[in-house]
């Protein structure tokens, strides 16, 4: 028998319209009725996600009851789970979720849920799996991140570092993926014993994080490049573009919680008024030299004779 579930109470001040509109698109199957009631358990996950992910779970199980063949519902339970670290069934539902949706966008999660369950080697057979050129620059990223990490796993650091010698790895260039990627790097070069190295793309990874604003979303779908005019103390204005994908429903059935390990998942929390599914587009494309540029004259006094970083490699 499957587990009692008890739906949590959604705030009032949570309406269905607060779902962003590609979501709002994939519910359209439903009742209206029950579309409505569908959407602010979703927009009440992605509220909570942060702060409390096991109500957000909670929420996210409550959806997948009355909507359990709508892709972006399926996705939410796996992100949900993988934020309880339930990586089992973030695993299973992150299948369930490419299976009906026919997208790779939430793989760099799968491959860090197979890290979760203790399956590196199966990790990397995931990730391998896709033609990494056929996916958007972020996704490509986020995989070669984690496949950075299922290699660290198993005890692999040379490797894991080549693997985010990736195109994107751009120190005059930054993104909204750039500054999770040069940390990662920071992190292997530490690993490694390149302590100098790793400091200077520590800095770099906060340059760069600072040029976009701050501290990336949970969920980096938007591909954005700034550019600073010899004027590195401005504020930046970022613009996203993001275009919803088609779902196709299937029969999968809602996966109820396990307690074992025997599947994974990782994946970035959906935030509410986000495509769940959206395809990245590079905006507002300018040079970062001027911010970067700050402080690489400490640089070059503090790392004299240390190399700037690796050349970049196609995979």
């Amino acid at each position: 028998m499957r587990p009692r579930h008890d739906d949590p109470e959604i705030d009032e001040s949570i309406e269905a319209r607060d779902l962003d509109k590609g979501a709002r698109a994939e519910l359209k199957t439903l009742s209206k009725e029950n579309a409505d009631w569908v959407a602010r358990h979703l927009v009440a996950a992605s509220e909570l996600l942060d702060d409390d992910p096991e109500l957000a779970h909670q929420h996210a199980l409550s959806a997948a009851r009355r909507a359990g063949r709508i892709a972006v519902v399926r996705e939410t339970l796996a992100i949900t789970a993988y934020a309880t670290g339930d990586f089992a069934l973030a695993l299973r539902e992150l299948r369930t979720y490419r299976r009906i949706s026919g997208s790779n966008e939430q793989l760099p999660l799968m491959v860090d849920s197979e890290r979760g369950v203790g399956r590196p080697d199966r990790a990397l057979e995931v990730g391998r799996a896709v033609d990494r050129s056929t996916l958007p620059a972020a996704v490509q990223v986020g995989l070669a991140i984690a496949m950075s990490g299922a290699r660290l796993d198993l005890g692999q650091p040379e490797i894991a570092l080549a693997e985010l010698e990736i195109p994107q790895l751009d120190p005059d260039r930054a993104f909204s993926y750039s500054p999770a990627l040069f940390s990662a790097y920071a992190e292997v070069l530490e690993e490694l014993g390149r302590a100098a190295e790793a400091a200077t793309w520590r800095a770099r990874a906060d340059r760069a994080e600072a040029a976009l604003g701050g501290p990336a979303e949970a969920e980096s779908i938007e591909i954005f490049e700034v550019e600073i005019d010899e004027l590195p103390d401005e504020a930046i204005s970022d613009e996203a573009i993001s275009d919803e994908a088609s779902v196709e429903p299937d029969d999968a059935d809602v996966a109820a919680p396990a307690d074992s390990g025997d599947a994974p998942a990782p994946a970035p929390a959906p935030e509410a008024g986000d495509d769940f599914d959206g395809d990245p587009g590079d905006v507002l494309e300018d040079d970062v030299a001027a911010v970067l540029a700050e402080g690489a004259a400490l640089e070059a006094d503090e790392n004299e004779g240390t190399p700037g970083g690796p050349v970049p490699r196609e995979d």
